[in-house]
Order: C-alpha cells, then sequence, then structure tokens
C-alpha cells in the first residue's frame, strides 16, 4: 500500500520517457505513481526496489520523489513560512512543492520567513497539511526520570498555565507559570530539568537549577544589577513579587536565597530602601 506523507520502498514496474512508475511490492494499491526521470537512480531495473517520499505534485496528483523531506507524517520540527496567501500559509517542506499551513491549523498569526513548530497530517481531501496543533500528535510516556536535564521548543504559552514544551519534538512538557522567569515565546527552544513524572507520562519541567545550584546564579545577577545601578538597589525582603520579577526576574523565594548567601559572605548590606553592596 502507498503511503501518503511517508518515506517507503516501492517497486519499480514499468519504465517510461517520464520517469518509473512504482508501486507497493507485497500490498499494491490501485494505482501506480510516478517517480520523475530526474528522480530515478541510474541503473535501476524493472522489479529493483527504490526508497521514496510520496506526496501530491502541484496538480494534486500522487507522485515520489528520492529527495527527502525536512518533515514526515508522524514527525515534528521547525519549517519556515515562504508565503501567505487567503487560504492560509505555506512552508518549505524542503521539496518541489510547498506544503499547506491551514488558517485553522494556525495557533497564533505566522509571519513570512519565520520558523514555526509543525506537524503533518493528511485532511479530509487526503491531500498532506501542515499544523501547530501539535499537542494531539505528541506522544505520552517519556523515557525520562526526576531531574534528567531535557530539550524541547515551547509550542504553546498560557498565562494563566505555563509554557508547553514539545520535549525531544516528541514527547509532552509543561513549564508551570511559577517557573517561567523570562522573555520567552513561540519556537524557542529552551533547555530544562524534569521535576515530575505525572501518572500520565507527561512531564513537568524547570528551567532552572536546583536551589542550591540556582543561588550561586541569582547571587552574581544581583551583584551585577548592584554594579550597573551604582551599588545600590530598592529591593528588599519586604518588596513584592512583582517588583522583584520586574527588576531580576526571578521569584521572590530565589531573590531571598540570594540574598542569604551575600550576606553571609558580607557582599551585601540592607538600608533604610534596599540592599546595597558593603565597600561601597
Amino acid at each position: 500500500m502507498i503511503e501518503l506523507g511517508k518515506i517507503q520502498k516501492l517497486q519499480v514496474l514499468r519504465s517510461t520517457s517520464i520517469g518509473v512508475y512504482l508501486n507497493s511490492k507485497e500490498d499494491r494499491s490501485e494505482d501506480d505513481i510516478l517517480l520523475p526521470k530526474k528522480q530515478v537512480p541510474e541503473n535501476v531495473q524493472i522489479g529493483d526496489e527504490i526508497e521514496v517520499f510520496v506526496y501530491r505534485d502541484s496538480e494534486d496528483r500522487m507522485i515520489a520523489t528520492t529527495n527527502r523531506p525536512k518533515l514526515t507524517l508522524g514527525e515534528l520540527g521547525m519549517l519556515k513560512v515562504v508565503e501567505t496567501t487567503r487560504v492560509g500559509a505555506f512552508l518549505d517542506l524542503g521539496l518541489e512543492k510547498d506544503v499547506l499551513l491551514p488558517f485553522k491549523e494556525q495557533t497564533t498569526k505566522v509571519q513570512k520567513d519565520k520558523e514555526y513548530l509543525v506537524g503533518l497530517y493528511v485532511d479530509k481531501s487526503d491531500r498532506l497539511c501542515a499544523t501547530m496543533n501539535i499537542s494531539k500528535l505528541l506522544e505520552e510516556e517519556a523515557p525520562y526520570k526526576e531531574n534528567d536535564r531535557v530539550e524541547g521548543i515551547i509550542y504553546k504559552i498560557k498565562s494563566d498555565i505555563g509554557a508547553f514544551i514539545a520535549v525531544d519534538n516528541k514527547y509532552h512538557g509543561l513549564v508551570h507559570k511559577t517557573e517561567l522567569y523570562g522573555n520567552y515565546k513561540l519556537g524557542d527552544k529552551v533547555e530544562g530539568r524534569v521535576t515530575k513524572v505525572r501518572e500520565d507520562g507527561k512531564l513537568d519541567i524547570s528551567l532552572r537549577e536546583k536551589s542550591y545550584k540556582q543561588m550561586d546564579e541569582d547571587a552574581a545577577i544581583i551583584m551585577d544589577r548592584l554594579d550597573r545601578n551604582g551599588g545600590i538597589l530598592e529591593l528588599n525582603d519586604n518588596s513584592s513579587p512583582e517588583e522583584i520579577k520586574s527588576t531580576l526576574n526571578m521569584s521572590k523565594s530565589a531573590f531571598k536565597r540570594a540574598i542569604g548567601k551575600l550576606l553571609k559572605n558580607e557582599s551585601v548590606k540592607f538600608t533604610q530602601n534596599g540592599i546595597e553592596i558593603k565597600n561601597k
């Protein structure tokens, strides 16, 4: 059976002036498909099997290519927008024909020349299309445990929940809003630490180190900000979490841990309005 959107081995059945016609060796489809002449490997004989990718050409006919696409059915990856139209956006799949990202499959307005994380699916008209709604394409039961390091791409951000991550472009991950410090956007590649593996196999992820490791980094951030601010910072234990996040991009608890370390090292001191480098 010939499968749209997949790389597969098909058998050469006959040769013509425009190329060779292929079909499945074991489970033949009703119609043979063309592998254009310029794509046919040298010395190919009738009966040989060729590894090809199957898609539809500009005239909506099933066609084969020996070129490898940037993405196949069931995979996720970053594709660049080459054109936006009234029916949606067209993405560079690495083939002669671009793939359509319909409006209804866009989770945000896309822009030409920018890349977005997408998956492929076959629509009701049996055409290969792209979607940004990738949650349904992600697998559960990720092969990770607590404290493992993971990498992924942000595919959705909800202010009341956090950032949704496609770990390895394959598994479900979430950075809770309380762990999301920084200016992140869709498509950002992030690295983090698994803090919990849920019963359903999805991963809770922190982009920060364990507190005792993160404390050193946070202390360095505070000292750098003090240096750039004339040695004075109008923040202390009574400052609101919002003030601390706005100024230092860290939580209040992280701020207090780092300040505790700096006080112990006698690097800073409290003043009436905040903190100050001690040797200033």
